[in-house]
């Protein structure tokens, strides 16, 4: 063996030493003590992160003599030691499976105090995870039961439409960029949104104050509803009227337009000698004084004292509505029976769709003196995946205003399961399939690539 060969030797095993003391020794971080009211699945060595970058990992869970989960962390030295402000939140890494969950922390401001060493952080300074079932379980009986016949309803709503309704999902994404920008400019001016909320909130308070007042508002609109139903011979007539009357109408605004210029031209001629209408407008106060007896017989045709003598009453005679408007109000709860099954069918996909609206915006979310870390815009069909035996390629679709806007997308995706919108786990958690196999889907529908 030669020298050079033996040095090498020799360097390896001293890395090897070295790397075999790093991981025994666990980096000489900082520990603290963190109360929460709850674990929320959390398991040792998970991560402990700020702003989206590992600093640290869970040691060791117990429970404290009061019921509450003390969770022990190590922070590493470039991050601790750790201020006081500092808060904690347990949060999910994603949706594909059960115990992964980190906790994200906010630093407290370098201008407070340090926490020592294995110090507590409270409860007031930490939020516990809330699952979707323990919102269900604040619920009474009759309501979680009402929500189920909800989401039954919408899986029997979608069934035998699936191809409609993925040729409908092709437009989700132009809808989705048409509500980013909405956001982005509802949240342009902070202030005037604040002033929006706080005004909001003090017109909830007001009506609620007037809580009777409302449901009497509500209970006459129903009957009122109810009385319009019964004329809906009447309402027919007039919706087939209207559309000539409204092209009579625009061609009349249409001309209106050249009399408004005229209108301007003598409104302009006529300010000179407007002033002297004075004295006919005295003139005119006698004929006003003398029409008050006219306006009171209007007066009495409209509302007069005794029975059946004047227009109130006559609406009054008129055929009540009520009646007919019943079989609509039954036929409406029926509907609503019967998209039950629907919601039924949504509810597993629920975590994805709620994490999908809570996360969407985190990555951008932190900034700096610069600006915001990153921004991101979602873009589909930008290539087309081609599985080879050497493995998959991704080529660039055409772009451009001639290029076809779904070229590169699968088709036949009708039954993906739960957890289908990541790619397959290694532990087999997603796609998702019940034990009982009642759910309609097909775990062989997952996202293309490795």
């Amino acid at each position: 063996m030669t020298s050079a060969r033996a040095l090498t030797f020799g360097a390896l095993a001293v890395a090897v030493v070295i790397v075999v003391v790093v991981l025994l020794s666990g980096g000489g971080g900082h520990r603290y003590h963190l109360l929460f009211q709850n674990a929320g699945q959390l398991v040792k060595d998970d991560d402990v992160q700020v702003g989206g970058r590992r600093i640290g990992s869970v040691r060791e869970i117990s429970l404290t003599n009061s019921n509450q989960a003390d969770v022990t962390i190590e922070v590493e030295d470039g991050f601790a030691p750790l201020h006081e402000g500092t808060a904690a939140t347990i949060r999910q890494t994603s949706l594909s499976g059960v115990a992964n969950r980190y906790i994200n922390l906010t630093p407290g401001p370098n201008s407070g105090g340090q926490i020592p060493d294995g110090a507590t952080i409270p409860t007031t300074a930490t939020t516990s995870p809330v699952d979707l079932d323990q919102l269900f379980n604040t619920r009474d009986p009759p309501t979680r039961k009402a929500l189920q016949q909800l989401i039954q309803g919408s899986a029997t709503q979608y069934q035998g439409v699936s191809a409609q309704n993925n040729k409908a999902a092709q437009y989700f994404n132009p809808a989705l960029a048409s509500t980013r920008r909405v956001v982005s400019e509802l949240v342009l001016d902070q202030g005037e949104l604040q002033l929006l909320l706080r005004n909001g909130a003090r017109v909830s308070a007001a009506l609620a104050a007037r809580a009777p007042t409302i449901t009497d508002l509500v209970s006459n609109a129903n009957t009122t509803a109810a009385a319009i139903g019964n004329e809906r011979q009447a309402f027919a007539t007039d919706l087939a009227l209207l559309p000539p009357t409204l092209r009579r109408a625009n061609t009349t605004f249409v001309n209106l337009r050249s009399t408004l210029v005229d209108l301007t031209k003598l409104v302009n001629v006529s300010k000179p000698v407007a002033p002297r209408l004075a004295p006919f407008f005295r003139a005119l106060r006698p004929f006003v004084q003398d029409a008050r007896p006219t306006i009171h017989d209007l007066r009495l045709l409209i509302r007069r004292p005794g029975a059946n003598n004047d227009l109130i009453e006559l609406l009054h005679l008129t055929p009540k509505l009520e009646q007919e408007a019943k079989p609509a109000f039954a036929n409406t709860v029926a509907a609503f029976q019967q998209s039950v099954p629907v919601l039924s069918f949504i509810r597993p996909y629920t975590p994805d769709l709620v994490g999908w609206f809570r996360d969407f915006g985190q990555s951008t979310s932190n900034y700096d003196a610069n600006g915001h870390y990153a921004r991101i815009q979602p873009i589909i069909n930008a290539f087309s995946f081609t599985d080879t035996p050497s493995g998959g390629v991704l080529t660039p679709n055409p772009q451009g205003p001639n290029a076809n806007p779904f070229q590169g997308l699968t088709t036949g995706n009708r039954a993906r399961c739960p957890g289908a919108a990541t790619q397959p786990g290694t532990d087999g958690s997603n796609p998702w399939r019940d034990s009982s196999g009642s759910l309609d889907c097909n775990p062989n529908l997952v996202l293309p690539g490795p």
